[in-house]
């Protein structure tokens, strides 16, 4: 059975709400689903226009109902702020219930529809009628205040929903608007988007590659960071193929295009970032479970009651049948208001996003928490991740006629000059370092050699080179090699512990990079990783977690480059880092503020305390609920006679303030206990919480 996009639901395939995108048939629950899939930035905007009438109105209803004395109209004046709320801001809510009702489905929707319609159509014959039940309370709060509060935990599930889709629209805007195409030995600027297959392009030392296509002549360095996420440059020449997105650095290139921009890999990339945010795997809400259940349940003991006392007293001439039968199945209905129910999420998030950021864990998809509780494998980057996003010297070798100052001001002087990796660690170590730097003169970059020039009117080169993760800078000075400096890509200082943490967890710990195999085998050694998978492209990292997803696995991934913005939104829960770039911090569920890996285990444990508050909350309120709904049938009505209805409608309220009385204390103590488990289950001492 297919799932509605936007909010997880099962739906009939039977469902004549549904539409096709490139293909594909998304089914939904309900036409405000189906709309804010379509149009999501209409939607969000009339999403926050409703959940702006729903607080105000629902702040004055809550001071009104408890801060001031009864005077007259009051009620008639709690109806009035009540009708916004309650026909406007919930009006999703009923379209939800009907389109469940069709499916012959029962939901979350359908329960707030009925416990809310219920509550504000009794309050309003109380309104209206105030003599007619003796001590009855009109219940306008509890209706406003259950819509307003569901519709916030709606509003963050769709902010984070449009921040992923601007991170796909910002992958789009780094790509120049215009082409160098050379026609008849002539460079002419066109557009990206009409630049056809067959043509000849130019692309300049610097500029980022348009286009797909294969090299007709010329020879550079190419950045593909933003495509594997490697920061070591690529060497092509004559018939290499080049991929859109990646960054030239340093040679003309006369490029055949191969494919035109909208079937190019940057557009692929896009493409997929977009089919990820829709199709994400949901799992489906407790409350929604829950409902599916309950909703038929209280519906019928309301409905037997009701009837039970209409017929019971009708057969024994009693004038008060009618009155009787509907407060036993307003009572009933009303009691089991899934007010508590509304409150157990968002109050137990709030407080784990607290505790979260006081770790330095901001958690900008709350929803993404029930996915991560449940992880079973981790899957992180390599570079910029696990490893610095940075080369770094691991060693200096200056021979006999130098110094080690003198060596790294000779290599640095002709480095500064450069845009390769390896040339800018260099340079930024002698600046770091203080060190002096000399005059270059008749500079020359060859890709894939290294550098050289003159300084003192003597020839320097230098020259690159790497083996086994390791890249290694000869220095020569005239016919003389001065000395060697050795780089590396070091290994975060939190990775090991984090890795070793994620394991007591009883975790899977894996890597998915578009490095080489050797190198993700050398990393992967060094940190003691159970699963290696290398040399894969943005959409190949995306494959590969799909199908652990696939196996059963909830896998979380942990990234850091625009080549991972995939990757993160496909994952049950992302984690980006926050040196990381622009489009990955948009598409992540979650961002690491310190780069601390740590608390990657230290989220996974928070996420797991706060599903197990949750699911108590929600037990406390069903416990509640549980026991007053026999209450409002009417079974203590052989002790205390049919004069227990007069104070029924109290005993609601009563039941209502204490399920979300004890949902709200219960979730306070989650702070405590995230505290204890954190410092207990992980190997470091994390801040008091």
């Amino acid at each position: 059975m297919p799932t509605d996009p936007v909010c997880g639901m099962f739906v009939s395939e039977d469902s004549e709400l549904y539409t096709d995108i490139d293909g594909k048939r998304y089914y939904f629950c309900s036409k405000s689903c189906m709309d804010r899939f379509k149009s999501p930035e209409i939607e969000s905007r009339k999403l926050k226009r409703k959940l702006t009438v729903g607080w105000v109105f629902s702040i004055i209803i809550m001071s009104m109902m408890y801060f001031t004395s009864n005077f007259q109209y009051k009620d008639y004046t709690l109806l009035l702020f009540a009708i916004p709320v309650q026909f406007y801001s919930g009006l999703n809510f009923y379209s939800g219930a009907a389109q469940s009702i069709k499916n012959k489905s029962s939901n979350m929707d359908l329960l707030i529809a009925i416990g809310t319609l219920t509550a504000f159509f009794f309050s309003l014959f109380v309104t209206i009628f105030p003599d007619a039940i003796h001590g009855a309370s009109v219940y306008y709060d509890a209706s406003s205040f259950i819509i307003t509060l569901i519709l916030t935990g709606t509003f963050i599930e769709n902010l984070s929903k449009r921040r992923a889709n601007g991170s796909a629209v910002k992958l789009l805007e780094l790509m120049p608007d215009k082409v160098h195409v050379i026609i008849n030995d002539k460079e002419v600027e066109k557009p990206r988007n009409e630049v056809d297959v067959g043509e000849l392009i130019l692309v300049k030392p610097g500029e980022i590659i348009p286009v797909d296509g294969v090299v007709r002549s010329g020879a550079s360095e190419i950045d593909q960071s933003m495509i594997t996420g490697e920061q070591d440059p690529v060497l092509v020449s004559k018939d290499s193929n080049i991929f859109s997105g990646s960054r030239n650095l340093n040679g003309a290139l006369q490029v055949e295009v191969l494919k035109k921009s909208s079937d190019s890999t940057v557009n692929r990339i896009y493409d997929l970032i977009q089919g990820a945010i829709s199709g994400r795997v949901k799992i489906q809400k407790v409350a929604d479970t829950f409902a599916s259940v309950f909703v038929p349940v209280v519906l019928s003991v309301g409905a037997a009651s009701g009837l039970f006392w209409y017929f019971y007293l009708s057969s024994v001439s009693n004038s008060l049948d009618i009155e009787i039968a509907i407060l036993a199945f307003v009572s009933v209905v009303v009691i089991a208001c899934p007010c508590a129910i509304g409150l157990a999420g968002p109050i137990t998030l709030l407080i784990s996003s607290s505790v979260s950021s006081q770790n330095g864990i901001v958690v900008k998809n709350p929803s993404s928490i029930e996915r991560m509780s449940k992880a079973t494998t981790v899957l992180f980057d390599k570079t910029g991740t696990l490893t610095e996003s940075q080369p770094e010297i691991l060693g200096i070798e200056p021979h006999l006629s130098v110094d080690s100052s003198e060596l790294i001001s000779i290599a640095a002087s002709m480095e500064r000059f450069s845009t390769h990796p390896v040339g800018k660690a260099i340079y930024s170590y002698a600046v770091r370092e203080n060190i002096p730097l000399q005059e270059v003169h008749d500079f020359m970059e060859t890709p894939g050699t290294g550098v050289e020039g003159t300084i003192n009117g003597i020839k320097v080169k230098v020259q690159r080179s790497k083996d086994s993760g390791i890249s290694s800078v000869l220095v020569k000075r005239g016919d003389e090699e001065i000395g060697n400096i050795k780089l590396s890509y070091s290994i975060r200082k939190t990775a090991k512990q984090a890795v070793s943490d994620l394991k007591g967890l009883g975790l899977k710990v894996g890597m998915v990079t578009g490095d080489s195999v050797n190198e993700a085998k050398r990393v992967g050694s060094l940190l003691g990783l159970d699963l290696i998978h290398a040399e894969l492209k943005p959409d190949e990292k995306s494959k590969v977690i799909s199908e652990y997803q696939e196996r059963g696995e909830y896998v979380v991934f942990v990234g850091d480059g625009i080549n991972d913005s995939i990757a993160l939104e496909t994952a049950d829960a992302g984690f980006a880092m926050s040196t990381g770039s622009d489009i990955a911090k948009d598409t992540g569920d979650i961002i690491l503020i310190n780069d601390d890996l740590t608390n990657v285990p230290a989220s996974i444990v928070i996420s797991r305390d706060t599903v197990s508050k949750v699911r108590q909350n929600i037990g406390w309120a069903i416990g509640y609920n549980t026991v007053l709904i026999p209450v409002a049938a009417g079974v203590l009505v052989p002790f205390f006679s049919l004069s227990i209805y007069s104070f029924l409608p109290i005993l609601s309220a009563l039941a209502m303030g204490l399920s979300s009385t004890s949902v709200v204390m219960n979730s306070l103590l989650l702070k405590g206990k995230i505290g204890k488990d954190l410092n207990a289950k992980l190997q470091k001492k994390l801040p008091e919480v």
